[in-house]
């Protein structure tokens, strides 16, 4: 079935709906980012788990720390779902079929959507386990064209033309900052730092260049990664209210390439030249990173949950 008309992701909605309970239906939706996935271990009372496979429409989730599932129960009260693992365009997926769980939890009636990843920082006063809240993008994907709205619109899910410049809800942000501030145990035991920003979207799965990295910087990008913001243009579409924030796994060293004319010519004046090992990210230490702070994020998002 096609992706450009509302058939498939009903389906799928139907699909979950004969094995969810009507009275469990969730309001709120989580994604976990790359080794988040433990934020569905907070859920309680009676987990309901899908996995993707067995949902019609759903693509498979190939990516090392992305269980691919959806774990439905309650949350700090609230009737909620995770996203064990999403869809990235690098995995070879099309932008519709990335964003199509997105589509199906509105029809299921969520209204809120909470976005998590781990991210590069590349502003210079973050540090490796900070969380930064999301309040403006820069999709340069977007901007040549790889948008999850392209091609035929869905009419029932929302306009044509979106407005995209208040993505990220000011009354959530304020309602996350609040619970932080609150929360002496985070703040003083735990020394977690939150950060407010822009998030920089890149497909990957390659990680940036130095020249890549200095530019998304000199655009007033504090953090960059591979995912979120097709999930939440088109949750802001369908008229949900969106949460996004950053996990910081791994800071970015800004630098240039080693100049291969200045070394060989230094080399034939017979000096000693020395270069520095190029400093590389690897996911291994992305996951390693989110490990470190899951807990916390589990604590930080169930208070925002609880006083949404």
């Amino acid at each position: 079935m096609s992706l450009d008309s509302v058939t498939l992701y009903q389906e799928a909605a139907d699909f979950i709906k004969s094995k969810v309970p009507a009275a469990s239906l969730p309001q709120i939706a989580i994604i976990c980012g790359s080794g988040l996935g433990g934020l569905a271990d907070t859920i309680d009372q009676d987990k309901i788990v899908l996995k993707y496979t067995e949902i019609p429409g759903f693509v498979t989730s190939t990516v090392a720390g992305h269980a691919g599932q959806f774990v439905f129960g309650k949350l700090s009260g609230k009737n909620v779902v995770c996203m064990q693992g999403r869809f990235h365009s690098y995995e070879g997926h099309s932008q519709k079929q990335c964003v199509f769980p997105v589509r199906v939890l509105r029809l299921l009636g969520v209204e809120t959507l909470i976005v998590t990843n781990a991210a590069g920082g590349l502003n210079k006063n973050f540090n490796v386990g900070d969380v930064m809240l999301i309040n403006d993008h820069l999709s340069l994907p977007g901007l040549v064209g790889i948008n999850p709205l392209v091609g035929k619109n869905v009419d029932e899910f929302g306009a044509r033309f979106p407005a995209v410049n208040d993505v990220y809800s000011l009354e959530l942000r304020k309602i996350a900052a609040r619970a932080w501030l609150n929360n002496s145990y985070l703040v003083n035991e735990r020394k977690l730092v939150l950060r407010e920003g822009t998030y920089a979207w890149i497909v990957g799965p390659c990680y940036e260049t130095d020249v890549e990295c200095r530019m998304l910087h000199n655009l007033e990008c504090d953090v960059v990664g591979m995912s979120t913001v097709p999930e939440a243009v088109v949750a802001k579409q369908c008229g949900m209210k969106i949460l996004a924030f950053s996990l910081v796994t791994d800071v970015v060293k800004f630098g240039y390439p080693a100049r291969a004319l200045d070394i060989v010519q230094a080399e034939l004046r017979g000096e000693v030249v020395e270069t520095a090992k190029v400093a590389e990210t690897t996911h291994e230490e992305v996951l390693a990173a989110a490990a470190a702070r899951a807990l916390d994020l589990q604590i930080l998002v169930k208070d925002i949950i609880r006083d949404i």
